[in-house]
């Protein structure tokens, strides 16, 4: 308790600082349009809010009972469904508002027994994880001739009569997550244009320990599907090695996966309901599933988590913003997205109640602040959004006590994809990032990868951001 206490005078002695306050000011004086200043308005329920944050211990127990108790939650599976009705039971106990579960139909592909073997130039098994949605192999396998590209202009080049009945490796280099990716979610039916019987992709990762990493595919429609699974980088480089030499790979690929009928699931909502507009919305949320393989755990445990220990911690301490805070475990992202869709269609016309969408996605490394931008179908951006950048960046100076107030142009996420298309702002979590990727989708990403202080400044971004957008006078962008 002595400890507890002693954390929480600290936190609010560095939110409350002099040169925190001078710098606050001068933020204030640049940004503020309002008065008085957000700083001032907000900074004794920011001190709260983060005191609480960082000395809570509740939201870390939820998070150890997900991936201890529960573990990987893959659509479809018992797992996923156990989390769905904690997370509900619980939220009513806590007292939450409007605790639901909105049904949502999710697909459900087991991955089943699988293996790869090298045959040629020597008998190896090879570290490999089919890739989400993929489908099986016949029983006895696929075996044949392995070609090596780094890149789709390669693939091109080699054309059908270099492609036919063989096994395309895409040996890509790690360009970050969002090119080398492709290779993983089109490659396959891009290979299986030419002729391919099936794919292997080096896992999309720039650090590797022997890992391989797992992720959806989605097959085009005009094309055969064919199998495709991830290997390590360390095997990707070493086969390429190989065929860059001459030397002759043939392997044998064996899978299992399939789709079963579409499962029951849900998303998982509550409410703190406003005291002014209760109409107005601002939504945050995680995704409550994950892939069958670790725990799920940065990916994505620590963002349904923490987004829902920001509100019960509003609950807590007996804050009531003018605006309603949802939050949302959006089910299905891994593999579908369509939990994150039903939540758009279940708000329907209702969409510009919507404030703001806030979602966290990408792991409880370091938080750094959000990035922001407004929905790909508002104009671009315009002289309100800059206003509503300088207001939470305003908001972000009251987080310098942990320094995670930095927000930039440039945010949003998969589950909010749909809300933001339709015009909603949104708020995507930012961490340093450094080690995201190494644990992305693999055996890897367990709870002993979260460092507890880390998880606990992202409760405390969350919460503070969170509950001034909802509390502010004026909607944060203003209509055009």
């Amino acid at each position: 308790m002595l400890r507890r206490a002693s954390a929480l005078l600290v936190a609010l002695a560095l939110a409350c600082s002099p040169a925190l306050q001078a710098h606050q000011a001068a933020a204030s004086g640049a940004a503020a349009s309002s008065a008085p200043a957000i700083t001032d308005e907000y900074r004794d329920v920011a001190a709260r809010l983060l005191g609480a944050a960082l000395t809570d211990e509740e939201g870390w127990q939820k998070l150890v009972h997900i991936t201890t108790r529960i573990g990987p939650r893959l659509s479809g599976s018992a797992q996923l469904d156990a989390a769905v009705r904690w997370a509900a039971q619980v939220m009513r106990e806590e007292g939450l508002e409007n605790v639901q579960l909105q049904p949502v139909k999710v697909p459900h592909w087991v991955r089943g027994n699988e293996s790869l073997e090298l045959l040629a130039p020597a008998a190896k098994p090879l570290a490999m994880l089919g890739l989400g949605n993929s489908v099986g192999t016949p029983p006895e396998g696929i075996t044949a001739p392995v070609v090596v590209v780094r890149n789709f202009d390669e693939l091109a080049q080699l054309g059908e009569a270099g492609v036919r009945g063989k096994i395309v490796l895409y040996a890509v280099e790690w360009q970050g997550y969002g090119r080398t990716v492709q290779y993983r979610s089109t490659g396959p039916s891009r290979a299986a244009r030419l002729g391919a019987v099936a794919v292997l992709v080096r896992s999309a990762t720039g650090r590797s320990l022997y890992t391989p990493h797992t992720g959806g595919l989605n097959y085009a429609a005009d094309v055969p599907q064919i199998p495709a699974a991830a290997i390590t980088p360390e095997d990707a480089a070493w086969l390429a090695r190989l065929a860059d030499a001459g030397v002759d790979i043939r392997v044998r690929l064996k899978m299992d996966a399939k789709f079963l009928p579409d499962a029951d699931s849900a998303n998982v909502i509550a409410e703190i309901t406003g005291r002014e507009k209760p109409e107005e919305i601002v939504v945050l949320g995680g995704h409550m599933d994950s892939w069958d393989v670790g725990h799920g755990a940065h990916d994505d445990a620590v963002g349904v988590i923490a987004t829902w220990q920001a509100v019960t911690l509003m609950k807590r301490l007996g804050l009531r913003p003018r605006r309603t805070i949802r939050v949302v475990a959006w089910t299905n992202e891994e593999n579908g997205l369509r939990g994150g869709n039903a939540y758009r269609q279940w708000v329907g016309d209702k969409v510009g109640h919507h404030v703001a969408a806030i979602e966290m996605d990408g792991g409880a490394e370091r938080p750094v602040g959000f990035g922001f931008g407004p929905g790909a179908n508002s104009p671009q951006w315009t002289p309100a959004h800059d206003t509503a950048l300088r207001k939470l960046q305003e908001i972000g100076t009251l987080l310098e006590a942990i320094d995670a107030g930095t927000v930039t142009r440039g945010g949003g996420g998969a589950d909010i994809g749909p809300l933001t298309r339709d015009g909603v702002p949104g708020l995507g979590l930012r961490t340093v990032g450094e080690h995201y990727f190494d644990w992305h989708h693999t055996h890897a990403d367990t709870l002993d990868k979260v460092d507890k202080d880390n998880f606990r400044r992202c409760i405390a971004l969350l919460a503070v951001f969170t509950y001034i957008i909802a509390d502010l006078p004026d909607r944060l962008v203003a209509a055009p």
